[in-house]
């Protein structure tokens, strides 16, 4: 599985972005999918996970009632809406993918994307 991520820049506090992962390779319904998020000089964080059928999802606290994880198995695509961001969401954001288990844990996803800079000013 090949993964592209897009959709970042630079936004003022209490605006939205949308993300997105494009996802190429094998099948992409049978694939959980997540997106973390990590910070200069700190550790990479779950951020949201759906399950393959996307019928399941889960949210770190953080991020809870602001941002929503979805995803369109025609289009393989999964994606992270974010609405009334902080500058504390300024990170770079990743999308990951691993084989059905829906987990907040890097380590058990198995296919990375490259990244996307979202930045939210004062």
């Amino acid at each position: 599985v090949q993964l592209q991520a897009s959709g970042g820049g630079l936004v003022q506090a209490g605006g939205s972005l949308r993300l997105s992962c494009a996802a190429s390779g094998r099948t992409f319904s049978n694939y959980v999918m997540g997106w973390f998020r990590q910070a200069p000089g700190k550790e990479r964080d779950f951020v949201a996970a759906i399950s393959g059928a996307g019928g399941s999802t889960y949210y770190a606290d953080s991020v809870k009632g602001r941002f929503t994880i979805s995803r369109d198995n025609v289009k393989n695509t999964v994606y992270l809406q974010m609405n009334s961001l902080k500058p504390e969401d300024t990170a770079v954001y990743y999308c990951a993918a691993n084989w059905g288990v829906l987990t907040t844990t890097p380590r058990a996803y198995d296919y990375w994307g490259q990244g996307t800079l979202v930045t939210v000013s004062s």
